[in-house]
């Protein structure tokens, strides 16, 4: 038989075919007529060239796609699985044949899957390479490891002094992170493992992860694929075997200062054996609708591409550059070779063996099977190399920086038959720097033992749970208040005057908060009570002359700034800041109490789901999406429903849960999923936002794996 289509009551995508290669080829033409425009829109950001119809405003990221060699990288790690791997190469291949052909048909005047935004952008979709899909998984992930944290630490020692790195050690503005759990067998109530869990990602329309079923006599698989890459990596369950991720918080890239210098023949750096090598060298054009041309020096050292900078250092005089080593760029691999391995998994044995291939991100990975397997363990590549790289920039022109192997990943077990992943210090701790607070996962790991069996139906009550044990420090200090005239008592002052007593206003509103139940719900008032003090505390904290220095953002190109900028690094540093011996003298109980009042004075209008808006990214935004139009949301950044806003900043939600899956191994039947939207990325498809209201609700779709219960998609 030719490769068929089938659809569920929701437009998830469930494809059939006699080989492999033939449904990779269906997988990458459904893709393209579900989300031609998306395809297109990643297709550009890896090649570094989504300015020239997007504008002005994606013109950072094209640099750094540019200079980071995004699709040169993805060129050679293609070359070298061909060579390695054909069996994968040519699998790959067909998921971009058939990604040409689906492009083909969307834009073809009788399509009956229109992309308005071709329209609107005067856009026609490009070829995709069998490289291309690389690229896209190379260009999701280049900042998922968060190097330019490194950047951030640098800059905060600079100015503050080497103690301030701790202070405002957190999971950073820009880290995508997920919530996971294994509840083996003897703790669910078919006697079956369960695996649950949500990706936290940038919320993006379309979505980006992608719904979808693969079956041929090789494997039968649902799960969750990122859309431009064939197969799925992160989520999937065979029917024997499932596995789901998140992300290991490791660090496995590195920041090196270069010294750099023209000569007639190019460029030059310092080595560190203390000789010039020459670095390669050449020009690239940007084209930038609306605008000029702009023109890219590309730079490559021994370390890597130069990702800021050049022989004439930073723009602000900073005489080093900065460039940037990362794996799949040193071996030419970005472990592609573990797709198909992954989906002819049976047992957890070969999910196992699979993963050994695993490269870029570096991921916990929670397994289990039919047979009562079970696995926990660090999927990736992180070389070993001097503790110093992990922290900041390193100079490339000393010895003793250079990476000499790689880390074997670590394992772990279960604890009374559970296992919490949520970015916290875990199994990946040797091999990271900072990772996430550790309340998602206590939160996750105490529902859970709150009951002796569970079953997939319960399972989203603990993706919905709206507990936020980080508001202690803050409650703490609002605790100590009182109504009666005090001496501060935080000051580097012997001589500072008494605090004047709380306003009734402003004592009232510290009894509701002390008597909050700490739940981020969206209908709740005192949520959005706390979130507002919060906001001020971190508005006051930011705008203090002891952090000043930290202030101003230090001369790194824009896309870079979000990890730079001191309110979110303050807004998510802000437990440490308040629990800390000492702040730079700043009286911390007179800017909690000042918060205290201001928003006291001007309370919030209504409930937190008023101002705490999901903010989906949308590469051509709408009139909608302009007027703020998207539903209001419970949680927050470190409740086990991880909507993330940036106290102090904004209350809008970019980022939270990318899907939900329950992964069910007594019956795979009895699984479910969700993801903020719908299968669908055209507006106006009645599959296009059909999932939010499950989302929204904490609902789940049901898997469906029985081709009698769909409906076969016409060819035409």
């Amino acid at each position: 038989m030719s490769a068929e289509t089938y659809r569920d009551a929701w437009g998830i995508p469930h494809l059939r075919a006699d080989t492999p290669r033939e449904l990779a080829r269906a997988q990458g033409r459904v893709t393209a007529r579900d989300r031609a425009w998306q395809l297109e829109v990643e297709r550009h950001r890896a090649q570094g060239t989504s300015a020239s119809f997007l504008g002005p405003e994606a013109l950072s990221w094209d640099r750094l796609a540019r200079r980071a060699r995004l699709a040169d990288t993805a060129r050679r790690c293609f070359t070298a699985l061909e060579q390695k791997d054909p069996e994968t190469a040519a699998w790959v291949r067909a998921y971009a044949d058939g990604v040409n052909e689906g492009l083909t048909e969307t834009t073809h005047p009788a399509s009956t899957h229109p992309a308005p935004e071709f329209a609107r952008t005067g856009l026609a979709p490009g070829h995709w390479d069998p490289w291309t899909p690389l690229g896209v998984w190379l260009a999701t992930h280049i900042l998922f490891a968060g190097f330019p944290a490194k950047l951030w630490r640098e800059h905060v020692a600079t100015h503050l002094g080497p103690e301030a790195v701790a202070l405002f050690a957190a999971d950073g503005p820009g880290t995508a992170g997920s919530n996971g759990w294994l509840v083996s067998g003897e703790r669910t109530t078919t006697g079956h493992a369960l695996i649950a869990g949500d990706p936290h990602r940038f919320i993006e329309d379309p979505g980006v992860y992608q719904q979808i079923h693969l079956s041929c006599p090789e494997f039968d698989v649902v799960g969750l694929a990122v859309p431009g890459v064939p197969g799925v990596a992160h989520f999937g369950h065979t029917g024997t075997v499932a596995w789901a991720i998140t992300n290991a918080m490791a660090d496995y890239q590195d920041l090196y200062r270069e010294r750099l210098r023209r000569t007639g023949a190019g460029v030059e750096a310092l080595g560190p054996d203390g000789t010039w090598h020459r670095a390669a060298r050449h020009t690239e054009t940007i084209h930038v609708a609306g605008e000029d041309t702009v023109e890219v020096e590309i730079i490559e050292t021994d370390r890597g591409p130069v990702i800021a900078g050049g022989p004439e250092g930073l723009d602000d005089g900073t005489p080093a550059a900065r460039s940037l080593r990362y794996p799949p760029r040193v071996t030419a691999d970005l472990g592609f070779g573990a797709l198909l391995p992954l989906l002819r998994a049976r047992r957890v044995a070969d999910v196992d063996r699979a993963l050994d291939a695993w490269a870029e991100p570096v991921n916990v990975v929670q397994a289990a099977d039919t047979e009562g397997g079970l696995l926990h363990r660090v999927a990736g590549r992180v070389p070993v190399r001097p503790a110093a790289n992990g922290l900041r920039p390193v100079p490339a022109w000393e010895p003793g920086h250079e990476w000499t192997g790689w880390h074997t990943p670590p394992r772990a077990g279960l604890t009374e038959g559970v296992a919490v992943m949520a970015n916290q210090r875990g199994p990946s701790t040797p091999l990271g720097v900072e990772f996430a607070a550790p309340h998602r996962a206590d939160r996750i790991a105490a529902l859970l033992a709150g009951k002796e069996r569970w079953s997939a139906t319960d399972m989203p009550a603990i993706h919905t749970d709206t507990h936020l044990a980080s508001a202690t420090p803050l409650l703490d200090h609002l605790a100590t208040l009182t109504t009666e005239t005090t001496a501060t008592t935080e000051t580097t002052a012997t001589t500072a005057p008494p605090l004047t007593p709380l306003t009734p206003k402003a004592a009232a509103l510290r009894d509701r908060l002390l008597a909050w139940d700490r739940r981020m719900d969206a209908d709740s008032a005192d949520a959005a009570a706390y979130a507002a003090v919060r906001s001020a505390v971190v508005r006051r904290l930011a705008a203090h002359p002891a952090l000043a220095p930290a202030a101003v953002a230090p001369a790194y190109p824009e896309v870079l700034q979000p990890w730079l900028a001191l309110v979110p690094r303050v807004a998510y540093a802000l437990e440490h800041l308040l629990r800390a011996d000492d702040l730079y003298g700043i009286d911390r109980a007179a800017t909690v109490r000042a918060a205290l009042e201001e928003i006291a004075g001007r309370p919030p209008a209504g409930p937190w789901g008023d101002t705490h808006r999901l903010a989906p990214w949308r590469a051509l935004p709408t009139a909608a999406t302009a007027h703020g139009d998207e539903p209001g949301l419970s949680g927050d950044h470190d409740c086990v429903l991880c909507t993330s806003p940036v106290p102090g900043l904004t209350d809008r939600a970019a980022r939270g849960p990318a899907a939900r899956y329950v992964w069910d191994l007594a019956d795979r039947e009895n699984s479910r999923w969700v993801v903020p939207h719908g299968a669908s990325g055209v507006p106006g498809s009645p599959h296009h936002r059909d999932q939010q209201p499950l989302w929204l609700d904490g609902e789940l779709a049901p898997v469906v794996t029985d081709f009698d219960r769909l409906t076969k998609e016409s060819d035409d």
